[in-house]
């Protein structure tokens, strides 16, 4: 089913039947100009009349079948690459449109990013081996089923032909393509160094991770700091451009004002209700124990189909938001010093 109809089916009637994150790395056009190819991480392809923008490279394993879906539908010159953050599944792919560009004699697209991409990038090449292993633990058993060969037999976690940004920008940034504005909007959420694109012209909204079809990824245990209540306001930024569609990198896009702006403002509310009673809880001088089995999202708001709790859970959400706020140790004695677990285990 074309990706749009299967969203307005899904939001629409509130249950998803089948799957709404689809792994098939085939393009279908979704408006004159435009086209996603559905991947673990997708890519957007905009004809702009002069040249192809595409908004992020999809991962090491599938940067080449996206290239490939992408040339089935045009041949014209890939100009720009747009990643809406540094995550590999976002970025890695992009030795892949590094070689069409060769392949055919052309020059390499120019990347955009905010600031921080490049230095996450870094990062990751000095903690390779650790992410390797945490993303074999997490994705490993659905590697397969996903598209993905992290952490499995893989040397780096991200090669060293990632291509870096060669235009970055810390807040804002606004540029033309083609005879059409572009915007692009830093907003920290799952990352430091996201961003979202905006075609006010289009109406068109590029939201990254920013929606993901699941509970917002905003408590993953194994990662660095997230961002709930940044999420939240960058959610509400976009509802005020009253986009008629919006086009994430995970899940389906959707298309409708009222459709957009209902399902961004759940996304929205329910980061800042437990945002907001953390810190109240905090506040009081309540335990992080004592607040993640008090703080819970009712399960009508766990039931929506862009907010099943299938890739990150509220609790993991609840200790992000104390860890931002209130640092590492979780405010019981008993565990601000304690003993090795083995000496624990000797001494039972």
């Amino acid at each position: 089913m074309n990706p749009l109809a299967l969203s307005t089916k899904v939001i629409d009637a509130g249950v998803a039947s089948e799957p709404v994150n689809r792994v098939t790395n085939e393009l279908t056009e979704l408006a004159d100009g435009l086209a996603i190819v559905e991947s673990f991480s997708h890519t957007l392809a905009w004809d702009t009349g002069d040249g192809l923008m595409c908004f992020d490279a999809s991962g090491v394993s599938s940067g080449a079948q996206v290239v490939s879906a992408i040339r089935s539908w045009r041949a014209d010159p890939i100009t720009s690459l747009v990643y809406t953050h540094g995550h590999a599944d976002h970025v890695g792919g992009s030795s892949a449109f590094a070689a069409d560009a060769t392949d055919k004699g052309l020059s390499l697209p120019t990347v955009y990013g905010h600031a921080n991409v490049n230095p996450r990038i870094d990062r990751y090449a000095l903690t390779s081996d650790w992410n390797l292993a945490i993303n074999h633990r997490q994705f490993g058993g659905v590697s397969s089923d996903m598209g993905l060969d992290i952490g499995a037999g893989a040397k780096k976690f991200l090669p060293g032909s990632t291509l870096r940004t060669d235009i970055s920008f810390d807040d804002f940034y606004t540029m033309t393509a083609g005879d059409t504005t572009v915007e692009f909007h830093h907003g920290r959420g799952e990352t430091d160094d996201h961003l979202w694109g905006w075609l006010p012209e289009k109406k068109w909204i590029f939201t990254g991770d920013f929606i993901i079809w699941n509970y917002p990824n905003a408590g993953n245990p194994q990662k660095v700091q997230r961002y709930a209540l940044e999420w939240a306001q960058a959610l509400r930024k976009m509802i005020a451009q009253g986009p008629e569609l919006l086009l994430p990198a995970h899940g389906l896009p959707i298309e409708g004002k009222a459709r957009i702006a209902r399902v961004l403002d759940e996304i929205a509310s329910t980061l800042e209700d437990v945002v907001s009673r953390v810190l109240d809880m905090m506040n009081a001088g309540e335990t992080l124990d004592t607040i993640i089995h008090t703080v819970k999202v009712d399960a009508a708001t766990l039931e929506k189909p862009y907010l099943r709790p299938y890739y990150d859970e509220p609790e993991f959400v609840v200790r992000n938001i104390w860890r931002l706020y209130g640092g590492w140790w979780d405010g019981a004695a008993s565990r601000l010093k304690p003993a090795a677990d083995a000496a624990v285990g000797a001494e039972l």
